[in-house]
Order: structure tokens, then sequence, then C-alpha cells
């Protein structure tokens, strides 16, 4: 391969770490190319980027970033890796490899940066998971900043209703006596 073509790749994989805030690294050791097939069939539906890269340039693409990924040289930048990248959902990765585990246990999380928080191993999958989204996150705290606005309301209300039928009553009363 050419000094360009390395070039080229390298500075593919840093505009993709550039723009997408959130990327998987994965090990696919023993994969028949039924089952290779099957991811890639897989990450295709999802919208899910799959690239077989070097280790080599993945380290010199993460070096060009502002953020620290020096936790990865040591664990996650060894063996064979492949990256996965989704535009929009940071979960989507995740989740398919915990999916696609079910049939083959030889796709293995190595690594994963979720706005420049790193994870860690395969046991880090379930974490990633379980995180929400910024817009979730949002969703959750305007629903509980309305949620006591919305209770003085409903007591405003409630108690409006109760004032008028006590005095509905008491009126009541006076006729008949």
């Amino acid at each position: 391969m050419k000094r360009e073509d390395k070039g080229a790749i390298i500075e593919e994989l840093t505009g993709k770490f550039q723009s997408t805030p959130f990327f998987y690294i994965t090990e696919a050791n023993g994969m028949t190319v039924a089952e290779v097939n099957e991811l890639r069939r897989k990450c295709f539906e999802q919208g899910i980027e799959y690239k077989v890269v070097k280790n080599t340039f993945i380290k010199k693409a993460l070096e060009t970033l502002e953020a620290d990924y020096t936790p990865f040289n040591d664990t996650v930048l060894q063996g064979q890796s492949a990256v996965m990248f989704h535009p929009d959902n940071a979960k989507a990765p995740a989740k398919l490899i915990k999916e696609f585990r079910r049939t083959s246990d030889k796709l293995q999380l190595k690594g994963a940066s979720i706005d420049n928080s790193l994870f860690i191993g395969a046991d880090q999958l379930d974490t990633l998971i379980a995180l929400k989204s910024k817009e979730e996150l949002i969703g959750e705290i305007i629903g509980l900043l309305q949620s006591p606005a919305k209770n003085v309301i409903s007591a405003l209300q409630g108690g409006g209703n109760k004032l008028a039928g006590i005095l509905k009553t008491l009126s009541e009363r006076e006729e008949v006596a």
C-alpha cells in the first residue's frame, strides 16, 4: 500500500471520528464468511457503518483529535479491529453487537467512545445500551420541571371545585332551614 493511500485512509477515519461523536471498536476473530456477511447485512439494515481497519491507522487518526484516546493504545488497539459508526444513535451499535452475540460469540466489543467518554472492554456493553441520548435526558428534565407546576394547577383546580361544592351545600342548607 502506498503512502498516499495510507494517508487517505487516515484522513477519512479522522473525518469520521470528528463528525461522529460516538464510535465502537470491535474484534471479529474467527468469524466465518457467512457470519461476517450476516454482520455486514445487519449493520447496513440499521444504518451502521462497519469498517475493518488496521490498528495503526485508527491510532494515527485518534492522535489528531483533541480528546485523549491513549487508554485505547494498550488494550483496545490490539489484534484485528473494526470500527462501527452510526450518525444519529449512540446505542445502535451496542444493541447490534448484543443481538449478534446471541448467535455468534466471536464478535467482541473492545472499546467505545461516546461524546469523548471512553468505555473499554466487553463488560461495558450493557452500560452502553443503558445510556440515554441527549434528547431523552432533556425530555426527562422537562418532565420533572413541569411536574410541580402541573401538581399546583391540579390542586388549585381541585380546590376550586371543592370550594364551589362546599358553598353550594351551605347555600342549599340555608334554603332548607
